[in-house]
């Protein structure tokens, strides 16, 4: 008996889209499941090298939780490129600059490095309230 491995052609035709509201979740909890989904481990055809996971769509990404005192001590840090620049951001400010970036640099740490991950992160789309413009995709609400 051989492995099975998907093409990527198939994975793209078999791929689904789901919707999940954040409010009141926690962070990296409902990031994992969001990180195992784009991935396609819920699937039976999963293939490791291919990007085979499904599409997800994530509401109320501002009003997700972040237990003990991440929400004043978590920090963000990125760097610029130039000398001295980098830039630090405590995780209450971003959540409220922007939660969706808080949302997808958590689900971005659970996917795999390389092409192949940032690959699985264009499937991700994240928003700060209740509307999106995917209702087209008729997206099934997935459990959280």
């Amino acid at each position: 008996m051989k492995t099975f491995s998907q093409s990527k052609e198939a994975a793209a035709a078999n791929s689904k889209w789901f919707v999940v509201d954040a409010e009141g979740q926690v962070l990296g909890r409902l990031a994992s499941k969001v990180a195992s989904v784009l991935r396609g481990k819920n699937k039976a055809t999963f293939t490791p090298h291919v990007s085979c996971g499904d599409f997800v769509v994530v509401l109320n990404a501002k009003k997700v939780r972040l237990t003990g005192n991440k929400l004043e001590g978590k920090i963000y840090r990125h760097h610029t490129g130039y000398i001295g620049g980098v830039k630090e951001i405590a995780a209450q400010d971003l959540l409220e600059k922007n939660p969706e970036r808080m949302f997808e640099q958590a689900v971005w740490g659970m996917l795999p490095k390389g092409p192949l991950g940032r690959d699985m992160l264009t499937k991700l789309k994240v928003y700060p309230g209740t509307e999106h413009p995917h209702a087209a995709q008729a997206p099934v609400a997935m459990k959280p």
